[in-house]
C-alpha cells in the first residue's frame, strides 16, 4: 500500500517496480533499494515511493 502525495488516496497495486543500489555507508555496505511506481486512480498522478530496503 502507497499513499499519494498529491490527494492521500491509497494506492494497493504498483504499475512497476525495480531494484536500485543505493550509496554505501561508512562501513562500505551498499543499500538495496527496491521502488514501485504507483498511478492514483483519484487525482491521475504518478509518484515513486520506496517499497523496502535492505544492506547488501
Amino acid at each position: 500500500m502507497a499513499k499519494c502525495p498529491k490527494c492521500g488516496a491509497e494506492v494497493a497495486t504498483e504499475r512497476k517496480s525495480w531494484k536500485m543500489a543505493g550509496r554505501p555507508d561508512k562501513m562500505g555496505k551498499r543499500t538495496e533499494l527496491t521502488i514501485g511506481l504507483f498511478d492514483c486512480p483519484r487525482c491521475k498522478k504518478a509518484f515513486r515511493t520506496v517499497l523496502s530496503k535492505r544492506k547488501i
